[in-house]
């Protein structure tokens, strides 16, 4: 059994959709649990239309009319001159938004967004489901919150494995018996009183090592628009290299420190199993693409870069001149998890403690509770470049003619703060 995942860029248009299904035919002989994520740029535009109602601005229709047309219209695109279910599946997925938009919010705006915006999933799923059908690729449309449990961390829901590995085994197993794909979502699960979460922004990586962990699958494949790995994001430089290997040591560190291609969580589950995950092209689908895993030497052995925008160092220092030791830092690290910021970079001296944070609308009530306590000076408008194999050659090309704020080297991984 192969676990495949295929992500927005993957299903954005009809012509996409159709590409999947070409691809789907190419393993027609292989078992395949297939794990979708919403088409083109449907998550933003939910999220604009979450933000909308709980902030209560005008533009609630506009938002929610942009997301109906488009995905009214690939059905139109996908399903000419044909009655299909799927087009009723759509008003229910859209009724249940509006549910949760009535509905009187005790939650907070993570609660309400994990409502709406796992109807993204929902909806692609069901369309692709029933694309693969009418290309008589027979598959089963399962609901990933049947089988994907989870705690009630709204928007970083947190996986209940034990349950999930139960559940994914008692549910998709049987629906092999008669076809080789069974098709679910990415990106959602559930709670124990079966309301929806969502496992963290691009989580749909994550979703397809979950569903292979606890299937014991034998690999699985991220289908991406590019040729595999590479070591830059292409967006941002030129001249980028495909790795053809990764160790998962290589590729946890990337992902963990921003590199786009991979979630962050997708690698620890395959490693604890030895699952090997390939990144491959949906546009040249029959390419190697790259293979991380086990007992990978990442090959070519060249440095990958990671280029972060919109970085905020903040220095904090007892306001009494005194030495930063265990008791402070657990504190401030405490203040850090209640505003649920996430750190990107750490050093610490005998009187000061820095971090390198995303830019964000929790920063300055984090400011302010770090203020009670300590000195706080902080420079906004960084880049936090992360370089893994460095070198010299690279450490300057990339830093030439910025100041560098914060300097970390490890033996293989060297951070830099940058203006």
């Amino acid at each position: 059994m192969k676990v495949f995942k295929f992500g927005g860029a993957s299903l954005k248009d009809a012509d996409a959709v159709r590409n999947v299904a070409e691809i789907l035919k190419i393993y027609s002989n292989e078992k395949i649990v297939v794990v979708v994520s919403a088409m083109g740029k449907t998550t933003n535009a939910l999220e604009k239309l979450t933000r909308a109602h709980y902030y209560k601005e005008n533009n609630i229709s506009e938002f929610f009319d942009e997301v109906k047309t488009f995905h009214y219209s690939l059905i139109a695109e996908l399903f000419p001159d044909e009655k299909t279910d799927v087009t009723q599946e759509l008003n229910t997925a859209f009724l249940e938004m509006e549910w949760a938009f009535e509905e009187e919010n005790t939650k907070g705006f993570d609660y309400l967004y994990d409502q709406v915006v796992s109807q993204g999933e929902v909806i692609s799923s069901r369309i692709v489901a029933a694309y693969l059908n009418r290309m008589n690729l027979k598959n089963h449309w399962l609901d990933a919150r049947d089988f994907i449990k989870t705690d009630n961390s709204y928007r970083e829901g947190k996986v209940d494995w034990e349950l999930t590995v139960k559940y994914s085994n008692d549910i998709i197993r049987k629906n092999f018996n008669d076809c080789n794909i069974v098709l679910t979502q990415g990106f959602i699960g559930a709670t124990s009183e079966n309301h929806t979460t969502t496992l963290g922004r691009e989580g749909s990586d994550y979703s397809a090592a979950i569903l292979a962990y606890a299937l014991d699958a034998e690999e699985v494949i991220i289908w991406k628009d590019v040729p595999g790995v590479l070591n830059a994001d292409p967006k941002k430089f030129k001249d980028t290299q495909k790795l053809d290997k990764i160790s998962f040591q290589d590729a946890i560190e990337l992902a963990y420190f921003g590199a786009s291609v991979i979630h962050p969580k997708t690698i620890q589950p395959l490693q604890n199993k030895n699952i090997p995950l390939w990144v491959k092209s949906f546009i040249s689908p029959k390419e190697e693409g790259t293979m991380i895993g086990n007992n990978n030497a990442t090959e070519p052995n060249i440095p990958s870069y990671i280029r972060k925008e919109n970085q905020v160092l903040i220095s904090i220092a007892a306001k009494d001149f005194s030495f930063i030791v265990e008791e402070n830092l657990s504190n401030i690290f405490s203040i850090f998890n209640h505003h649920k910021v996430k750190i990107n970079l750490m050093q610490n001296s005998a009187i000061s403690f820095s971090v390198c944070v995303d830019k964000s609308e929790k920063l300055l009530s984090l400011i302010d509770d770090l203020k009670r306590e300590y000195a706080v000076r902080y420079n906004e408008d960084l880049l936090l470049f992360t370089i893994r194999n460095y070198d010299q050659e690279t450490i300057d090309r990339l830093t030439a003619g910025a100041t560098i704020f914060l300097e970390q080297l490890s033996r293989h991984t060297v951070q830099l703060v940058v203006k």
